[in-house]
C-alpha cells in the first residue's frame, strides 16, 4: 500500500455524490418561479461552485442582481430540507473508508461546504461519527485554496501534513493540499468543469474512477 498515515477528502464530488439533491432542489425552485426544470447534465458541474454557481446557471443572473441573494437563500432552504434524499458515497468509497478504519488510519473531510450542510448530510448518512475530523469554512479564516483548513485537519488528528493524503475534484483542492505539504490525489470522477483536465493539476496521483481509489491506496 502507499505510505500514508491519514486520508482526507473533499466532500461534494469527491467523497459524496451530492449533485442529485442539489439539482433536485434547483429544479423545484425553478418550477416555483414558473421556469422549466433543467436536465442534470446542464448543471451538474455547477455544484463545484456551490449555491451561487447553481443560481447563476439556473436563473441566468449574477450576484449583483437585485434578487440574487433572496433567490439563493430560498434555494438553500429547499436544499437543506432534502439534502440526503439521493446523496450517497461514490462507488468504492465505503470500501476505502472501511479499510482505513480496519487499519486504524484516520480519515476526514476538508470542505468549502458550510458546517450546517456538511454536518447534516454526514449525520443522515451515518458518517459524522466515523470521520476523525471535519473542517468547514466556519472553522477557518481562509478556506481552500488556502492551506489553513488542511493544516487544521492535520493538527486535529495529530498527523504531520507530509503523512496525509488529500483527495479532491477541483484545482483549489490540489493547490491547498500542495500548499499544506500534503500529497494529493485528483479525483477524475468528480464535478470537474467543462474544459478542465484533472490530470494536469500537478497532483501526485490521478484516479479517473472512484472505484479505482482503493487499488491505488492499498494495492499499488
Amino acid at each position: 500500500m502507499l505510505a500514508f498515515k491519514a486520508l482526507l477528502f473533499d466532500l461534494d464530488g469527491t467523497l459524496l455524490d451530492t449533485a442529485p439533491d442539489f439539482i433536485s432542489a434547483l429544479n423545484i425552485q425553478l418550477v416555483m418561479h414558473g421556469r422549466e426544470p433543467l436536465p442534470a447534465s446542464a448543471v451538474r458541474t455547477s455544484v463545484t461552485h456551490g449555491s451561487a454557481g447553481l443560481i447563476q446557471d439556473g436563473f441566468g443572473i449574477t450576484p449583483d442582481h437585485v434578487d440574487f441573494e433572496s433567490i439563493r437563500q430560498q434555494y438553500l432552504d429547499l436544499y437543506f430540507n432534502n439534502l440526503a434524499d439521493q446523496t450517497d458515497l461514490f462507488p468504492g468509497m465505503e470500501e476505502v473508508l472501511a479499510r482505513c478504519e480496519h487499519d486504524n488510519i484516520p480519515w476526514g473531510i476538508v470542505t468549502n461546504k458550510p458546517w450546517k450542510y456538511s454536518s447534516a448530510v454526514l449525520e443522515q448518512l451515518n458518517l459524522i461519527g466515523r470521520a476523525a475530523t471535519v473542517i468547514c469554512p466556519d472553522h477557518v479564516a481562509h478556506p481552500k485554496p488556502n492551506p489553513e483548513a488542511m493544516l487544521l485537519a492535520a493538527a486535529q488528528i495529530s498527523v504531520a501534513p507530509k503523512d496525509c493524503l488529500y483527495v479532491g475534484d477541483h484545482l483549489r483542492d490540489i493547490d491547498a493540499g500542495i500548499a499544506a505539504g500534503m500529497r494529493t490525489i485528483a479525483a477524475g470522477w468528480g464535478y470537474i468543469e467543462h474544459g478542465e483536465d484533472a490530470s494536469n493539476w500537478n497532483a501526485d496521483y490521478f484516479v479517473s474512477e472512484s472505484n479505482q481509489l482503493h487499488q491505488l491506496l492499498f494495492n499499488p
